[in-house]
């Protein structure tokens, strides 16, 4: 059996937490980077990347592709080669998992969300966001509101590297102001809708909304 250590681990984060300084013009700063205390309530700083999941790492099919529909004028189905062909964003933002880890100053690459519905084109129904799994149905919810934070995006990259199946790749959600079950993993679909229809953990307890600033932990409010 192998022993876990930092030496071989290349996503582990040494020293301080990532600032953020140095980056390119271009990149997005999350705002909650810039608090001066990172770590919400109750959370702590962890310098791995840990795995966490309901189900276990699902198939992914060779032929992956994203479909955003519902309440979108013009509903897509964009192959790997065409999410990849849309404008690229950068995003340095902090990860909060309701687990109570924080992992700081993560840099994700991927398509901005606010670009994919805006291409669909949002009709004034809408309302909330459905965001579909690869890993049997899983679904989670999330206003439109906060799905169109200018720090939101669909990533294929974190830290420079192709996101990893374990992780959530090829594709995954990233909404850094929410705690990370928000943050689809496997994504592909988007869904808007008029009224809200609560996902996977959130019809197992978890809160509707998770902000880790207020500790929005459990509870349907």
């Amino acid at each position: 059996m192998d022993i876990y250590s930092p030496a071989n681990d290349d996503k582990y984060q040494h020293g301080d937490a990532p600032q953020g300084e140095g980056l390119a013009d271009d990149v997005i700063i999350s705002p909650d980077t810039q608090r001066e205390n990172r770590i919400p309530p109750n959370q702590a700083r962890t310098r791995k990347w840990p795995v966490l999941d309901a189900s276990g790492t699902p198939s992914i099919p060779d032929n992956w592709e994203l479909k955003i529909f519902g309440l979108v004028d013009n509903p897509l189905t964009l192959s790997m080669e065409a999410f990849q062909a849309e404008p690229r964003v950068k995003v340095f933002a902090d990860f909060h998992c309701v687990t109570q880890w924080s992992r700081l100053g993560n840099l994700w690459e991927g398509v901005s969300s606010l670009h994919l519905l805006e291409r669909a084109g949002i009709q004034d129904s809408a309302k909330y966001v459905i965001l579909h799994g690869y890993d049997n149905g899983w679904t989670t919810n999330l206003p439109l509101e906060d799905f169109l934070q200018a720090d939101v995006l669909l990533a294929d990259l974190h830290d420079g590297q192709p996101i990893d199946a374990d992780h959530g790749g090829p594709v995954r959600a990233m909404v850094p102001q929410l705690y990370a079950w928000k943050s689809a993993k496997w994504v592909c679909g988007i869904e808007l809708v008029a009224e809200d229809q609560p996902g996977y953990w959130e019809r197992g307890g978890y809160h509707n909304h998770g902000d880790p600033w207020k500790e929005e932990r459990w509870g349907r409010s």
